[in-house]
C-alpha cells in the first residue's frame, strides 16, 4: 500500500486510501489532496513520486503545473477588482481595453471573457506557443481578430487564452499582468504557494507533468474551419512545453499556474469563506454572487459537452453527476486537476497530480475524491 503523508482527520479516510491505491495501480504516479472547511485545512495529503521515473519522492512542497485549473486565479484576481469597484464585469472589454473593440467586437463584455462566450476562444492562425510567451504580441493578436461566432449566445471553452483576454483587462487596470497582480494581491497576503509565472529558484520543487496518452483523433472526419479545431490548433498543444523555461516564466493566467492541492484549496477558500479568509477580505458576498449568475448552458462548441458557466467559474449540471445540491462552483485542468468550491458548506475539494490522463477538465480520479469528500461529512450527490 503506498505511503501518504500530511494530515486529515478520521471522517476522511477514505480519501488517504483512494490515493494510496491510485498510486499502487500507476493511475497516479505522485499527488496531493487538499479539503478546507471555514478555511481551516482538514486534509492536507500528498505521496508518491515527483517524477516519471519515481526516483524523486513528492514532497510537502512538491509544485506542479495545474494547466486550467490556473484560470480559477485569474478568475479571483478579476473579482477582487470587482469588489474595489475598478471592474464591472457587464462594461464592454474596450472599456478598459480600447483596442479590443476591433474587427466586430465592440460589444463583447468582461462577463463573455469570463464565461467562455466572448467569440474568441483561441488566437487566429499564424499562430505558435512561443507568440503566447509575448505578452504585447500576444493580447495585440486577440485584440485584431474577429470573433468566431456571437458573443454571448453560446460558450466555446477559451482553452488556453482566457488568461491572456481577462489578463489585459487587469493589466489596464492594475498596470500589472495576471500573474503580478495574483501575487501581489492575493497570493501574498495570505501565503499561498501558488505561481501564474514561475521563478527559476522554484524549479527544483516542480514534478514535470507527465503527458497522457496521444488524442486519438480521425482529422479526416472534422471540419478544419469548426471552432473546435480552430481552437485547438490556436495553438495546438503539447504537454511537454511545461516543462520549459520559457513556459514556467511565462504569464499565461489559463495554464501555466504551478501549486499543489493544498495552495490551490487555500486560494478559492476565499470564496468558500464569504471573501475572507484569515482576517484578510477581498470579496464581499455581492460579487461572490456574480460567479452563480449563468451566463451559458449548452453544448459548448469546444468542449462538445452540455457545460454551465457562470462569471468565472463552470457550475455544475447533469455532465458532472457527483456533485450534490447547493451554491457550487468549480473548474479543472487538462489531465486530471480539479477544484471545488461550495459556498453553502464552506468547504473546498482540491487534487493537483503529475500523471495526466485523457480529461480535459478533470477525471475519475478526481471524481471519486470529490465523491469520498462529500460522504465524509455525511453528503451525497
Amino acid at each position: 500500500m503506498a505511503e501518504i503523508h500530511g494530515k486529515f482527520d478520521d471522517r476522511f479516510v477514505a480519501m488517504r486510501d483512494l490515493l494510496s491505491a491510485s498510486i499502487d495501480a500507476g493511475t497516479d504516479v505522485g499527488a496531493s489532496v487538499a479539503v478546507t472547511i471555514d478555511g481551516a485545512p482538514v486534509v492536507d495529503i500528498w505521496g508518491g513520486w515527483a517524477d516519471a521515473e519515481k526516483t524523486t519522492p513528492w514532497q510537502a512542497d512538491t509544485i506542479t503545473n495545474v494547466w486550467s485549473t490556473t484560470k480559477t486565479m485569474t478568475s479571483l484576481a478579476a473579482l477582487v477588482l470587482v469588489d474595489r469597484g475598478e471592474l464591472d464585469v457587464f462594461a464592454p472589454v474596450s472599456k478598459y481595453w480600447p483596442e479590443f473593440a476591433a474587427n466586430g467586437k465592440e460589444a463583447v463584455e468582461v462577463r463573455h471573457l469570463m464565461s467562455h462566450t466572448s467569440g474568441v476562444s483561441a488566437w487566429a492562425q499564424p499562430v505558435i506557443v512561443d507568440d503566447i510567451y509575448d505578452w504585447e504580441k500576444s493580447t495585440s493578436m486577440l485584440a485584431a481578430q474577429e470573433p468566431w461566432w456571437e458573443p454571448g449566445t453560446q460558450s466555446g471553452y477559451h482553452a488556453l487564452n482566457q488568461g491572456h483576454l481577462v489578463g489585459e483587462v487587469i493589466r489596464r487596470i492594475s498596470g500589472q499582468k495576471p500573474g503580478e497582480f495574483f501575487a501581489s494581491e492575493i497570493a501574498g497576503p495570505l501565503g499561498i504557494d501558488f505561481h501564474i509565472g514561475l521563478d527559476p529558484s522554484e524549479y527544483h520543487r516542480i514534478a514535470n507533468v507527465i503527458p497522457p496518452p496521444p488524442m486519438e483523433i480521425d482529422f479526416a472526419t472534422l471540419d478544419m474551419n469548426s471552432v473546435l479545431v480552430k481552437t485547438f490548433m490556436g495553438p495546438a498543444p503539447d504537454a511537454s512545453v511545461a516543462w520549459t523555461t520559457d513556459w514556467r516564466q511565462a504569464d499565461i493566467g489559463a495554464a501555466n499556474g504551478h501549486g499543489n492541492a493544498r495552495s490551490v484549496a487555500r486560494a478559492q477558500s476565499i470564496i468558500a469563506c464569504g471573501g475572507e479568509l484569515d482576517g484578510v477580505k477581498l470579496l464581499s458576498p455581492a460579487t461572490i454572487d456574480l460567479i452563480f449568475q449563468v451566463q451559458s448552458s449548452g453544448i459548448d462548441l469546444v468542449l462538445g459537452i452540455d457545460s454551465t458557466f457562470g462569471i468565472g467559474y463552470g457550475l455544475p449540471n447533469a455532465s458532472y453527476p457527483y456533485f450534490p445540491s447547493g451554491k457550487i462552483c468549480f473548474w479543472g485542468g487538462w489531465g486530471g486537476s480539479v477544484i471545488i468550491v461550495d459556498t453553502d458548506r464552506r468547504m473546498t475539494v482540491a487534487y493537483m497530480m503529475n500523471r495526466m490522463d485523457a480529461g480535459l477538465v478533470g477525471d475519475v480520479r478526481g471524481e471519486s475524491l470529490v465523491r469520498a469528500a462529500y460522504a465524509a461529512i455525511g453528503v451525497t450527490a
